[in-house]
C-alpha cells in the first residue's frame, strides 16, 4: 500500500490520536530550520530591496530572483534529484512556501511555477518528459504556468471547452481555445494545458510558448497580488506533439485534481505565514501609536483582537505540519527507483485530500481574519499603502478563490470522507450505527485529571456530534444528500473545526508532555481558547444540519441528545487572551 497504513485520511474523525504520533513544529530538524532560514534570508536579502519594483510588475526581475532560487536548490525541492532537483521532505517544501509569503506576490509567482506548474509533469510525466523539461524548471531557465481556468468554466473545470483534435497525419493535437486568469502567464515559457479531445476526452497538455498560435492577453488589473502576471492564454491552432501529452487521454482529471492537493496545503501554509506577519505588523503599530496617553496594545480591546489572531494562527500552523508530516510518513516506505515512484506518490497525498481541502479553507479564512483584525488596529493608517497591512489585506482575498473556492472546498471535504467510506476505507457508516445505541444511554464523561484533560473530552463530544449528524445526512438523503449543499457545508465545518481542535490540542500536549510544562504553556492556553471557542460553532452547525433535518417531538429528543454532549464547565477566555496577548506583545511577533 502507498499510504501509511495506520493513518488513513479522515480516520482522525472516528479514532483517538496519539499526540506522540503527530509532527509539530516543534519537530523540525536541523536541516529543515536551514532551508527555512535560507528562504528568509533570500527573501530579506534579494527580494525585499526590489519589492516596488516587483510590485510594478518588473517581470525580467522576477524570472531573474526566480533563476536565483534555483541556483539556490529551492526550485526543485519537490523534485527528484536524477531530474535536478533536490527532492526535499514534505515538511522543508511546506517551510520554503511559508516564509516566502514576505515577499508577496514574488511567492506566487514562486508558488504557481514549482507547484500547479512543474508537479503535473514530476507526478505524472513519461520519463522523456521528465528529462526535458524538469531540469528547466528547477533552474529557473523555463517558467511555468498552470492553465485549468476558462471563461465559462471555474469551479465547474471540468466543462472546458477548449478543444484538442488529432491531426490526419497523427503527429500532433490541434489545440484550439482560451484560458483565463493564468498565473506567471506573462513571462512562462511552459503551459500545462487542460482540453477535451474530439469534445470529450479531458486531457492534459504540455504546451511550449514557441508553439505557433499560442499567445496571452492584457494583463488583469487586479483588486491584490498586484506585482504578479495574470493574463489569459490564447490557442490558436497549436500544434502540439503527440508525444506532449501529459499522463493518459481521458484522464486529465486525475491530474488536475491530485496537484490542487498539494497546491491548497501549500496554500494553506502560506496563509499560516501571512497570518503570522499581519500579527507582528499589528503588534509592531500597536506598541509605536498611543491613544489617550497609552500605547493601544495596553488597551484591553486590542489584546484581545490580538490573541484572537495569535490563537487561530496557532492552530492553522498545527494543521499545516501535522498533515504535511502524514504525507511525508506515507511517502517514506516508498522506493524511489521504483519505475511508478511518481504514480505512488500521488497516491500517498490523494489520500490526504479532505486534509488538504480543510486545511485550505480553514487557512484562508484564518488570513483574511487575521489581515481585517491588522487594518482595524492600525486605524485610518490601515487603508494607506504607505502601511505594508494594507497589502496584505487586499492580497489574501483571492486565498478563499484559489484551488478551488471554499464553497467548492466545503463541498468536497463530506465528499471525499463519504467516498472513502462507500469504498470501504474507513468505518463511517459502522461509527454511525454504533453511536445511534450509545446515545440512547449517553452521559458526557468529564475528567479533571491530566492536561486539557476536559478539552480532550469536548473533542471527543464533537466528533460525537459529527456522527450523530452525518449519520443523521446519509440516512435521511441517502445518494441525494449532494444536493442538500447546506448540510453538507454544516458537516464541512465540523470536520474542519474537529480537525483544528485535535491539532491544536495534541501539538499542546505533546510539547508539553515532552519538553515540560514551562515551554507548553503558552500552547496549552492557545490550544484550550481554540478548544472552547471552536466547540460552540461546532454545535451551532450540527444544530444547523439536524433542524434541517428533523421535526416535531423527533427533532426535540435529537436537540436534547445534542444538548448533553455540551455539558462542560466553562473557562475564562478573556483572563486567557489577555495572558496570551502578553506574551506576544513583550515578544513583538508571533511565538510559540
Amino acid at each position: 500500500m502507498a499510504v501509511n497504513p495506520h493513518v488513513r485520511g479522515g480516520s482522525f474523525l472516528l479514532e483517538a490520536t496519539d499526540a506522540a504520533s503527530v509532527f509539530t513544529p516543534e519537530d523540525f530538524m536541523e536541516e529543515q530550520l536551514m532551508i527555512a532560514e535560507l528562504t528568509e534570508q533570500f527573501v530579506e536579502g534579494e527580494v525585499l530591496p526590489h519589492d516596488e519594483q516587483l510590485e510594478k510588475q518588473d517581470f525580467e526581475l522576477t524570472v531573474k530572483l526566480l533563476r536565483q532560487m534555483g541556483a539556490l536548490g529551492l526550485l526543485g525541492a519537490d523534485i527528484p534529484e536524477v531530474y535536478g532537483g533536490t527532492d526535499l521532505d514534505k515538511i522543508s517544501s511546506t517551510l520554503i512556501t511559508e516564509k516566502l509569503v514576505r515577499a508577496s506576490s514574488f511567492a506566487l509567482s514562486f508558488g504557481a511555477h514549482v507547484g500547479i506548474g512543474s508537479l503535473p509533469i514530476a507526478l505524472f510525466g513519461n520519463e522523456d518528459q521528465k528529462m526535458r523539461y524538469l531540469p528547466k524548471l528547477v533552474s529557473g531557465e523555463t517558467i511555468s504556468a498552470y492553465c485549468l481556468t476558462e471563461p465559462a468554466s471555474g469551479s465547474d473545470s471540468l466543462n472546458a471547452r477548449t478543444t484538442a483534435k488529432l491531426n490526419p497525419e497523427g503527429t500532433h493535437y490541434v489545440l484550439n481555445g482560451a484560458k483565463q486568469f493564468i498565473t506567471n502567464a506573462g513571462f512562462a515559457g511552459l503551459f500545462i494545458v487542460y482540453a477535451k479531445i474530439d469534445g470529450a476526452k479531458f486531457t492534459a497538455f504540455i504546451v511550449e510558448r514557441g508553439y505557433s498560435g499560442v499567445s496571452t492577453g492584457p494583463e488583469e488589473k487586479k483588486m491584490g497580488i498586484k506585482g504578479s502576471s495574470t493574463r489569459p492564454l490564447l490557442l490558436e491552432d497549436v500544434h502540439v506533439p503527440v508525444e506532449n501529452v501529459l499522463g493518459e487521454i481521458g484522464r486529465g482529471h486525475v491530474i488536475a485534481f491530485n496537484i490542487l492537493n498539494i497546491g491548497r496545503l501549500k496554500l494553506a501554509a502560506g496563509c499560516a505565514g501571512s497570518a503570522k506577519w499581519a500579527l507582528e505588523l499589528a503588534i509592531q503599530y500597536g506598541k509605536q501609536r498611543k491613544q489617550f496617553g497609552k500605547p493601544l496594545v495596553g488597551f484591553p480591546l486590542i489584546q484581545k483582537k490580538l490573541a484572537d489572531v495569535a490563537v487561530r494562527s496557532y492552530a492553522v500552523e498545527s494543521m499545516v505540519y501535522r498533515t504535511a508530516g502524514l504525507i511525508d510518513t506515507a511517502m517514506k516506505p516508498l522506493d524511489k527507483n521504483a519505475a511508478d515512484y511518481s504514480r505512488l506518490v500521488a497516491k500517498a497525498v490523494e489520500e490526504y485530500a479532505m486534509e488538504c481541502s480543510l486545511n485550505k479553507v480553514f487557512a484562508t479564512e484564518c488570513l483574511d481574519f487575521a489581515a481585517d483584525e491588522g487594518v482595524q488596529i492600525h486605524g485610518g493608517y490601515g487603508y494607506i499603502q504607505e502601511y505594508m497591512i494594507e497589502r496584505i489585506y487586499r492580497d489574501s482575498r483571492i486565498n478563499r478563490i484559489f484551488e478551488g473556492t471554499n464553497e467548492i472546498n466545503r463541498l468536497l471535504i463530506p465528499a471525499t470522507l463519504l467516498r472513502k467510506a462507500m469504498k470501504g476505507e474507513l468505518p463511517l457508516f459502522q461509527a454511525a450505527e454504533r453511536l445511534q445505541q450509545e446515545l440512547i444511554a449517553y452521559v458526557p464523561v468529564v475528567s479533571e485529571d491530566g492536561l486539557l484533560a476536559q478539552e480532550t473530552e469536548m473533542l471527543a463530544a464533537a466528533k460525537k456530534m459529527f456522527l450523530m449528524a452525518g449519520g443523521m445526512a446519509v440516512s435521511k438523503f441517502g445518494t441525494e444528500l449532494e444536493a442538500e449543499q447546506e448540510v453538507l457545508e454544516a458537516l464541512a465545518n465540523m470536520i474542519m473545526e474537529i480537525y483544528a481542535v485535535e491539532s491544536s490540542l495534541l501539538r499542546a500536549v505533546k510539547v508539553s508532555e515532552r519538553d515540560g510544562a514551562v515551554k507548553g504553556g503558552l500552547k496549552a492556553m492557545m490550544a484550550q481558547v481554540f478548544v472552547h471557542e471552536s466547540f460552540g460553532r461546532i454545535e451551532a452547525a450540527a444544530r444547523t444540519a439536524i433542524v434541517a433535518m428533523s421535526d416535531g417531538d423527533k427533532l426535540q429528543t435529537e436537540l436534547s441528545v445534542l444538548k448533553k454532549m455540551t455539558r462542560f464547565k466553562q473557562v475564562n477566555l478573556i483572563s486567557l487572551k489577555r495572558s496570551i496577548a502578553s506574551v506576544h506583545i513583550a515578544a513583538g511577533k508571533y511565538v510559540t
